[in-house]
Order: structure tokens, then C-alpha cells, then sequence
């Protein structure tokens, strides 16, 4: 029950379904001829799609998370690389193979950092919500891909029930404990590393950030603080500005929620 919840009480917090809430409240009004606190409701649903789909909050707010936990240069070596789920989509038919999201950089860092030596054993992290999709667990689609890269199958380890970022922590402390593993090299979005990385931490286990799917860059920032002409854009509504806010926010609740359950 509390994943359900957490996947479909945030919806109705985030700005557009905040919007779409404001505007039933309007639509009720009117019909019960309320006009003035109707025409309030519909302002207010406005305000919140406007603020929350322009460039400059979105960029600030995604800004806030990401730059938490920059790469380390140099990367430091680590005896286990974690990989955690969320960036691939089975391959279930018409696909003719294992799909990456925008997140899928997860997965070539992780490969990536273990080419590098960075540590020995590659281990990839997630479950698959059968009401969500459904398909192979995101750990096996994962291995998939890594072994098509030229990982060894020796190399790499699974969770394979996680269904979300407490669940991963909880896992893979049990599967490296069991292996007298415990400093690791943590690989997720830059957006969901503050809190992956608070959970692990919190875990007992020695985790390193090493992010990666970075959305907003110095360039991103330095525009919408530019031109007249930028900022002016910046300004504007825009659906993937909305993705990226309602993004942040759930990172921010997941912040909020996980600390009262005592996971933070």
C-alpha cells in the first residue's frame, strides 16, 4: 500500500495535477454558481502552471539537487560499483531489445567507471512494479546490457526485487555484507543522488556519490540568466520545464517522507 500511495498521492502535488485539482474546484463552483471564488480557483491554477513551467524555476529548482553532489575528480576506487534502477524499459514487444530512458546514462557511467578499474564487481539494482509496465526486473535488463558492453557475467551481481531507493539500500547491504564488501561507488541521476546517497549513508554502507544524467549544466544556468531575449524564453510555458519541476518536487517529498519513516 505505501508504494501505491507513494506513486499517486505526489501526483496530485505536483503542478499539473495541482492545476487540474484547482480547475475541478472551479468547475464545481460555477456549477453552484460561485462565480467569484471559481474565477480564484482557475486564476490560481494559471499561476501554477506558469510558474511551474518556465525555465528559470525549473533550472533553479533541478539546480538546488544536482550540484549537491558534483563528480569527484579524480574518481576514487571503491570495492563495489552500485548501479541503481529506474532507466530501462523490458523488452517487450514491439521493442526488439532492452530500451534505455533519459536516464539510461546510469548504466554507461556504471560500465564505464568499472572499464576503468575503478572497482571489481558491477552491481545493478531494481525490481520491476508488475502495474507499471511489468518485464524482467530492471537488475536483469541492466546485466543485459552491461554484458553486451563487455562486462563478464562473473563481474556482476543482482538485486532484483527493490522497488524503490530505501529497498535498494537495504538489498544491496545485505548482498555485499555477505561478500565483506562495504565502500562503494554510488551511480544514479545527479537529480536523485541527495537522497540515494542519504539512504545508503544511513545504512552503515561507505558510499561515494558518482553521479551522472546531469540536466542542467553551467551553460543552462548562464542562459537563463543571459540576454533579454533568453530570459524572455525562460519565461514562457513549456511541458518539459513542467516534467523537470514535478521531477524535483518528488525528490524533495521523497526527502521529506523518508526522514519521517527513520530512512534518512
Amino acid at each position: 500500500m505505501f508504494l501505491f500511495l507513494s506513486k499517486l498521492l505526489p501526483l496530485l502535488v505536483y503542478p499539473l495535477g495541482l492545476s487540474c485539482g484547482l480547475m475541478l474546484v472551479a468547475m464545481v463552483l460555477l456549477w453552484r454558481r460561485y462565480h467569484r471564488w471559481a474565477m480564484g480557483a482557475i486564476a490560481a491554477a494559471l499561476v501554477v502552471l506558469l510558474i511551474g513551467s518556465n525555465a528559470w524555476v525549473a533550472t533553479r529548482l533541478v539546480q538546488s539537487l544536482e550540484w549537491q553532489n558534483l563528480p569527484p575528480q579524480p574518481v576514487p576506487q571503491a570495492e563495489a560499483i552500485v548501479v541503481l534502477g529506474g532507466s530501462t524499459r523490458s523488452p517487450i514487444y514491439p521493442r526488439p531489445w532492452v530500451d534505455l530512458n533519459e536516464a539510461g546514462d546510469r548504466i554507461l557511467h556504471g560500465i564505464r567507471l568499472y572499464k576503468a578499474k575503478k572497482a571489481p564487481l558491477l552491481v545493478f539494482s531494481g525490481g520491476r512494479i508488475a502495474w507499471r509496465g511489468g518485464g524482467n526486473p530492471e537488475s536483469a535488463d541492466m546485466a543485459a546490457i552491461a554484458t553486451a558492453w563487455g562486462v563478464p557475467t562473473e563481474a556482476i551481481a543482482q538485486d532484483t526485487t527493490s522497488l524503490n531507493t530505501y529497498q535498494n539500500a537495504v538489498n544491496v547491504k545485505a548482498l555485499l555484507t555477505e561478500q565483506g564488501i562495504n565502500r562503494i561507488l554510488l551511480v544514479t541521476s545527479a537529480m536523485h543522488m541527495p537522497r540515494a546517497l542519504a539512504i545508503f549513508r544511513h545504512q552503515g554502507m561507505d558510499a561515494i556519490a558518482a553521479p551522472t544524467d546531469f540536466l542542467v549544466s553551467a551553460q543552462s544556468v548562464e542562459e537563463i540568466n543571459g540576454s533579454r531575449q533568453a530570459v524572455m524564453l525562460s519565461l514562457l510555458p513549456d511541458a518539459g520545464n513542467l516534467f523537470q519541476v514535478s521531477r524535483a518536487m518528488k525528490e524533495y517529498l521523497g526527502l521529506l517522507v523518508y526522514r519521517l519513516r527513520g530512512w534518512l
